[in-house]
């Protein structure tokens, strides 16, 4: 159970955590997934995030109800053999989480998510982490309201040397990697911090409406984490041309998550706090290429993880019980 137990002194005992469907990145021995400083704050940290995803995603507080909504979602999954979806707790949760909970919500977004995986073979096959185009970087510690902030810096991606299906194949390995290795990203989800400085016509040119539309399709309808915001940042005066077409195959929750920065970094600082940048950005959580080193390692360690999961993807030749 999730609630706090008192003694009989009525004074209140520290909360002993639940077993975990996946031990949480936070309490490894080299925590770098945090808000808190140190091991201790970790799981006060990780006790306030259960009591979120209690609150505010209909998370059963019993774990005997919270098993047997996954073994709910994992039942449905095994009579979908086209998915080929992963069928372990942490893999379900996730959706379930993804969806408040919603067991129609979380089987329509597992077959979306295993489908664009099938359809959409650019992004999501042969799978390689040392690709030139790590546009996609995760901060190292969260926002405080506990969100996974990831910087997407556009201009390290050459529209002249690099394919765009590399950007987002690259992008997405990373957020498989999160929702892999942290169990935050599930509950509180993430902030798209999207740089444009140096954006030039070439990048916009391979932004035609149907890429757009695919990107767009996978954020709200297929990955079960959160955009909580997209923020953009030294955004060019035509921004809102393209921006516009995004907002077309956008929900409107998604819409009004949108917010466009000028070229002021004390714009950027109003909603992400400096402590956590990095230098380049104004900020005092080291450089951009230690961000970049860190996540090229972890991704590079997972490269067999990467390849082995692969095979989680839809066969449309084995259609048997689809619903």
């Amino acid at each position: 159970m999730r609630t706090n137990k008192s003694d009989d002194d009525g004074d209140t005992m520290q909360q002993e955590l639940p077993s975990r469907p996946r031990p949480s990145l936070m309490l490894g021995p080299e925590p770098k997934h945090l808000a808190p400083d140190d091991e201790d704050d970790a799981l006060v940290f990780l006790r306030q995030a259960l009591r979120h995803a209690t609150e505010h995603l209909n998370e059963p507080e019993d774990e005997e109800t919270r098993k047997a909504a996954v073994e709910e979602l994992r039942v449905w999954a095994l009579d979908q053999p086209h998915l080929n979806a992963r069928t372990d707790e942490w893999s379900l949760t996730c959706f379930l989480r993804g969806c408040k909970y919603k067991q129609d919500r979380a089987r329509k977004k597992m077959t979306n998510y295993y489908e664009i995986r099938s359809k959409v073979p650019e992004w999501f096959h042969q799978r390689d982490p040392t690709l030139p185009s790590l546009v996609f970087l995760p901060l190292l510690r969260k926002d405080e309201e506990g969100r996974t902030v990831v910087l997407i810096r556009a201009v390290i991606h050459d529209p002249y040397k690099h394919k765009l299906s590399d950007v987002f194949k690259i992008g997405k390995m990373l957020v498989d990697l999160l929702l892999e290795t942290d169990e935050i990203i599930s509950i509180y989800g993430v902030f798209a911090v999207i740089d444009l400085s140096g954006v030039s016509l070439g990048h916009a040119l391979q932004l035609t409406p149907p890429v757009i539309k695919k990107a767009v399709h996978a954020w709200q309808d297929c990955y079960p984490v959160r955009t909580r915001s997209m923020d953009f940042i030294n955004a060019p005066i035509y921004v809102n041309v393209v921006l516009n077409i995004f907002r077309k195959f956008m929900n409107d929750k998604l819409k009004r998550r949108v917010h466009v920065h000028g070229k002021s970094l004390n714009s950027l600082h109003k909603v992400v706090s400096p402590s956590i940048l990095p230098e380049e950005y104004g900020g005092t959580c080291g450089t951009l290429q230690e961000l970049r080193d860190y996540w090229l390692e972890q991704a590079v360690s997972k490269r067999l993880w990467f390849l082995e999961n692969e095979k989680h993807k839809a066969d449309f030749g084995n259609t048997a019980n689809p619903d």
